[in-house]
């Protein structure tokens, strides 16, 4: 299969990560509008949840009244982005679009391997399995507090999911995994303090995409 770096037609991958109330869905709004404002092509997704079959294993994935083992939820979450990546993702990147997706890799890292304790390393294999190694060129980390993730979601939502409803030190073990991969990975994991005003959040963002339209040559 060629390699998609190599493709004369490909768009660009950004993917949007951080723990529960971060604030990923109004950043990702955004962009997409300014974006589209200097006429990009634009495809805003996310995971899991796109197409019809995203949307079953959704149901399943967030019912607050399921319980699902880690090695179940894991291959759920899998089968989700294997689809989503064959469906939608490579399809808008091979017509040069720009796709913005809420959730990718380093969610199921995070949560599947760091949370429920199935292993970083273990988990980034499989993945990378799952997706030919497909990577976004840009991942935005929106990085707060757990107590201000979970205030802001619950001032917003009357009821939470399965995964939402997790104890403290689930939604701790999340964001030390994510602040581990922005160590390990910071050009392409970009760390943003979410908890700045919605505009300078937005700022950040949209400077780190014009620098790579840069080097793109978009």
């Amino acid at each position: 299969m060629k390699n998609f770096e190599q493709s004369e037609s490909m768009g660009l991958f950004i993917t949007f990560e951080g723990i529960e109330g971060c604030g990923k869905s109004t950043q990702i709004n955004r962009a997409a509008e300014w974006l589209r404002s200097l006429n990009k092509r634009v495809i805003v997704t996310r995971e899991p949840g796109e197409g019809e079959f995203g949307e079953m294993i959704r149901r399943i994935l967030l019912n607050a009244e399921g319980e699902l083992c880690a090695q179940t939820e894991l291959l759920l979450f899998l089968a989700d982005r294997a689809q989503h990546v064959y469906e939608t993702i490579r399809p808008a990147l091979m017509r040069g679009s720009v796709v913005l997706c809420d959730r990718y890799e380093d969610s199921t890292v995070a949560y599947q391997g760091a949370a429920r304790g199935l292993g970083e390393e273990f988990v980034l294999r499989q993945s990378r399995l799952f997706t030919n190694g497909l990577l976004p060129h840009l991942t935005f980390f929106l990085d707060v507090p757990v107590q201000v993730g979970l205030n802001r979601l619950k001032s917003r939502k009357r009821n939470l999911d399965r995964i939402e409803q997790e104890d403290m030190e689930f939604h701790h073990s999340l964001r030390a995994a994510y602040l581990r991969a922005s160590d390990r990975e910071p050009n392409r994991i970009i760390k943003i303090d979410g908890t700045m005003p919605v505009d300078r959040v937005f700022d950040e963002i949209k400077n780190k995409i014009t620098n790579l339209f840069t080097e793109k040559g978009s």
